[in-house]
């Protein structure tokens, strides 16, 4: 009884280890029908996204050191690091779609302008 008590905790707290990433796709349908105000506004959210997914990752990193340390002591706390790193892969997948959207801009929108460029 003991062992199965054992068993069921550990898939338990395993399965709170972390989470599955979200990625999103490269080139989506929608693309076709953005204008130069939304790729930008795209691109911006990103990169929002991005820094909110690397405060995340360096809470993990946290987590998973202090995990690691305190297995030391009871190790079945092992099981409650995040090995999937959903934040990293996340943030891989959203520079990846920023910089596909800067290549839809460039061809779409032109070269960007500025005061100093103007006068």
């Amino acid at each position: 009884m003991r062992g199965i008590v054992l068993l069921v905790l550990t898939v338990v707290i395993a399965g709170c280890a972390g989470r599955a990433p979200e990625l999103v796709q490269v080139v989506q349908v929608s693309d076709q029908q953005l204008n130069c105000e939304q790729i930008v506004a795209e691109i911006k959210s990103n990169n929002q996204r991005m820094t909110d997914l690397a405060t995340e990752e360096g809470w993990k990193v946290t987590q998973n050191v202090a995990a690691g340390v305190a297995g030391l002591v009871i190790p079945v706390l092992w099981f409650g690091m995040d090995f999937q790193d959903a934040a990293g892969k996340e943030g891989k997948a959203l520079s990846q779609r920023n910089e596909y959207l800067a290549g839809v801009a460039k061809d779409r929108c032109g070269p960007p302008t500025t005061t100093a460029s103007i006068r």
